[in-house]
Order: C-alpha cells, then structure tokens, then sequence
C-alpha cells in the first residue's frame, strides 16, 4: 500500500499514513483530531548516468562513428 505524507495544519507536524489508493484523503488524524493536508512529494527514483534513454533506445545511425573513442590501429 502507499504511504502519503500529511501536515498537521495547527502544530506543523508531518505524518505518514499507509492508505490504499483510491481512499479518500484524510482530514484529520485519527487519534488527535487535528486538520490535516496531504502534501504531495516527489518519487524515489533518481537516473543516474549521461542519458541512458538516448544511448540505450536511440535509433543508431549506420553513417556515424564509434562514440567509444576506440582506436582502430
């Protein structure tokens, strides 16, 4: 299940609840009662590297060049 990160609207607080997806989005925490707003966060995925897309899944050019900088002698 997902965890969404909420905000305590009078501490500032943040929480995190495990939902199941098409929830609704809670108003208030369920043991004290205070507003809250979910806040939205960026995912956990980080591309590391110069352009996997480009290099992996790009159309090659029969015309071009080794871009390894391989010498041929």
């Amino acid at each position: 299940m997902p965890v969404y990160v909420y905000k305590g609207l009078e501490t500032g607080n943040y929480y995190e609840f495990e939902q199941g997806f098409h929830d609704e989005p809670l108003k208030a925490h369920p043991e004290t009662g205070e507003p809250l707003k979910r806040v939205i966060t960026p995912p956990a995925i980080i591309f590391k590297g110069s352009g996997w897309h480009v290099k992996d899944y790009a159309k090659k050019d029969s015309s071009s060049k080794s871009e390894g900088g391989e010498s041929k002698e």
